[in-house]
């Protein structure tokens, strides 16, 4: 057992363990919804909590782990976040319940905040790109979770049970991999009047406008991706699930191949790449083609959309003049809060106009996200012992 402790399995279970329990909550909320009596309006709210959580949280997470060491609060949040699952099956009334997310949410967007800059850390010092295959590991983790959601609710588990054996199941299997002895570097960055929502600066705007586009698409393939074929391309009900299911696979596919990619091409050549075939995808969804041609739009999306978010991180973790984790805080609140709002942005102008000129503008967001893509090259922080 202690031969596989190795920082790469390390950083790779944190990510694991991060997507697993996301996903076992996202499996569950119809149960959550219905469970506690909640109509459209109201379980929007309860998301929203979650949403702010975690956006609230990047900033301080940042700055906290260029202090602490990001290793330190890697751990530190694992565990508070492994106890905040069960605690959103027991949390009393619907106030409870907004709390309980409010807390969720925080737990989960600090330690993706610290195991990123772990991450790069761990990167730095293998000496190539790895960051992809984190992510990859996430999405593992996410459809692992969501795994054994169906498998709680064929079994007719009630949400409280499964919640605390999918939390156990992460405390067991996941978390010792994350005691690898590590020694973070720790940096100290500008202090006082800190924003309390981290947002990008200098070099990394661009980078953090290439997040804002990924998770533009990302948030509204999750979201929308049904409503779209069903509603637009003619799609069945059952065909219609497939949209998001693909784009998910092809992302986790691509993921597994991006560090290589990188290696071979460089990040910014990956990334323009990403963008434009995302940008494809999307232009397949604006044909008025019969649903097979979307579904296919679906999968290149997954394709494009799938090396941005690592690339991001990773040149953000090595800029040579903001600490990582305040430069990593500030392209996830960019790249998260497109995740959380594109959705209803999609939703307003699709109401306004319709689907399809809403994924137009996801289309030239991936459009501008190419041609900003070599912000991604830039000089990186001067490599040094960071572990």
């Amino acid at each position: 057992m202690i031969s596989l402790l190795t920082p790469w399995r390390g950083v790779a279970a944190a990510f694991a363990l991060n997507g697993m329990l996301l996903g076992s909550w996202a499996a569950r909320v119809p149960a959550v919804k219905e469970a506690r009596g909640l109509g459209e309006a109201e379980l929007g709210l309860m998301l929203l909590f979650m949403g702010l959580g975690a956006l609230a949280s990047f900033g301080p997470a940042g700055r906290v782990s260029d202090r602490i060491g990001a290793v330190t609060l890697t751990r530190g949040l694992a565990l508070a976040y492994l106890a905040a699952l069960p605690f959103l099956a027991v949390a009393p009334g619907t106030p409870g319940l907004a709390l309980a997310l409010f807390f969720f949410g925080i737990t989960h967007g600090a330690m993706d905040v610290a195991m990123n800059s772990w991450g790069a850390e761990v990167e730095r010092r293998i000496g190539r790109p790895v960051m992809s295959g984190f992510h990859a590991m996430w999405s593992l983790g996410a459809g692992a979770g969501a795994g054994l959601g169906f498998a709680a609710t064929s079994l007719g588990a009630g949400v409280a049970l499964h919640f605390t054996l999918a939390a156990l199941v992460g405390l067991v299997l996941l978390c010792p991999f994350l005691l690898q002895p590590w020694t973070s570097a720790r940096r100290e960055g500008p202090g006082g009047g800190a924003p309390v929502f981290a947002l990008p600066r200098g070099a990394l705007v661009p980078v953090g406008m290439i997040g804002l586009a990924s998770g533009l698409g990302e948030g509204g393939t999750a979201d929308w991706s049904a409503i779209f074929l069903s509603a637009v391309a003619g799609a069945g009900e059952s065909q219609a699930t497939l949209g998001y299911a693909l784009f998910a696979a092809a992302m986790l596919a691509m993921r597994l191949c991006t560090d290589r990619l990188a290696r071979i091409a460089g990040p910014a050549r990956v990334a323009r790449a990403g963008a434009l075939v995302a940008s494809a995808g999307l232009a397949l969804l604006l044909l008025p083609a019969p649903w097979p041609v979307a579904l296919a739009g679906f999968a290149l999306m997954g394709l494009g959309y799938a090396p941005l978010y690592p690339l991001c991180f990773s040149r953000a973790a090595a800029d040579p003049d903001i600490p990582p984790g305040q430069a990593i805080a500030g392209v996830a609140t960019l790249g998260y809060g497109s995740v959380l709002m594109g959705p209803p942005l999609i939703g307003l102008i699709a109401d306004l106009l319709s689907l399809r000129a809403a994924f137009l503008l996801v289309a030239l967001a991936a459009l501008a996200a190419a041609l900003l893509a070599p912000s991604l090259a830039t000089a990186a922080r001067s490599p040094g012992r960071t572990g």
